[in-house]
């Protein structure tokens, strides 16, 4: 378990996460939900020690986070940052091979190739592994830094907006990977997310942030609720249940609620994509 105490931070006189107290249970995907400068990223770079907190405490498995060493760390927790650049010319395989790098320092053995060529099958990167990663279209590069980390096989797996740069295709790939390890391989991941239905699709558990404050926590299903996210987000929400998923309409009224699956009326429709 992830167990957050009172986390702060603070930028002179200005706080940007207050006193934020939560556990983040082990086996599930956590979501951290809000709108912009609500405080996710911030938080979850805290909880990674990739920043330093103003106050509080971070225990993982009930070790404060100051008290691991930076080795030890490393095997156990992974974070993906929200953006990520690299000045050295490296393949896809190589960029995936410094995922593996807290185990291997360099030398890689036959268990590092074995990560490696998981993370690039999970990620269908077969065709491009051998690519400089400069070549790449944004989402493929997003795939291939995800990649890296699923390669590090840490039992904590930290992602700050994955799906950047994704388009629907291969936002679904990347979020049903991240359920299959999570049920398959028995991975906790947390994750920064913009995209509420996804949120709501594939999450156990929902973190909503609103100025640097927890607003609520709680099982997907409580937090996927019109009252709760018009409040989270200052603007009105409808929920609709269809194929046995909570999905989010935010846009306009109106949308047909017709149980048929093939119905074809001309108002405004929505698709699941499973």
């Amino acid at each position: 378990m992830i167990s957050v105490r009172n986390l702060t931070k603070r930028y002179e006189s200005k706080e940007v996460v207050k006193d934020v107290t939560l556990n983040i249970e082990k086996g599930v995907i956590t979501s951290f939900i809000g709108p912009n400068g609500a405080g996710k990223s911030t938080l979850l770079s805290m909880i990674s020690r990739l920043m330093e907190s103003s106050g509080g405490d971070v225990q993982i498995d009930g070790i404060s986070l100051e008290s691991w060493k930076s080795k030890d760390l490393a095997k156990k927790v992974s974070i993906l940052r929200q953006s990520n650049s690299l000045n050295v010319k490296l393949t896809v395989r190589e960029l995936i091979a410094f995922g593996r790098f807290p185990y291997s320092k360099g030398n890689l053995t036959e268990e590092d190739n074995r990560h490696i060529d998981q993370a690039i099958d999970y990620l269908k990167l077969e065709d491009i592994e051998d690519r400089y990663i400069n070549e790449l279209s944004g989402g493929q590069k997003q795939r291939a830094y995800i990649a890296m980390v699923i390669a590090q096989n840490t039992e904590y797996i930290l992602l700050d907006e994955p799906l950047n740069n994704l388009d629907m295709k291969h936002a679904v790939e990347i979020m049903k990977i991240l359920r299959n390890i999570v049920d398959e391989l028995g991975k906790t991941v947390v994750i920064v997310i913009h995209d509420i239905n996804f949120a709501s699709v594939y999450s156990d558990r929902i973190v909503a942030l609103q100025d640097g404050k927890i607003k609520y926590h709680d099982d997907t299903d409580k937090i996927i609720n019109a009252k709760v996210l018009s409040e989270v987000f200052d603007m009105e929400f409808n929920v609709h249940h269809l194929g046995g998923k909570k999905i989010c309409t935010y846009y306009q009224e109106g949308l047909c609620d017709c149980e048929d699956k093939s119905c074809i009326h001309k108002g405004n429709h929505l698709t699941i994509v499973q």
